[in-house]
């Protein structure tokens, strides 16, 4: 995910899976900073099942949230100020 404001006041945000009418704030992604922090929004998803026929939309929430997924996170009194790689050793000990 991304938050971009431009010179000129225009802000470009992006969030992978979350509908583009769903309005997101800096304060939402700065909110996002503070460890252990989560959003959650609502937003209509589109079920089609081709065999029957029909569309089915339905309620969805949707949870952002900072993970460790790729890079290990650096936290200075509880606010995320910076990523770090991790890093595989010889006995393939992720550290």
């Amino acid at each position: 995910m991304y938050y971009l404001e431009t010179e000129d006041g225009k802000v470009i945000y992006k969030v992978k899976g979350l509908k583009h009418e769903i309005e997101l704030t800096i304060t939402d992604f700065k909110n996002l900073l503070i460890k252990d922090a989560l959003i959650e929004k609502q937003q209509k998803k589109w079920r089609r099942n081709l065999s029957s026929g029909y569309i089915n939309i339905i309620e969805q929430l949707y949870t952002l949230k900072v993970t460790e997924n790729k890079r290990k996170l650096i936290y200075k009194n509880s606010k995320l100020v910076g990523t770090k790689a991790y890093k595989i050793d010889k006995s393939k000990d992720i550290c």
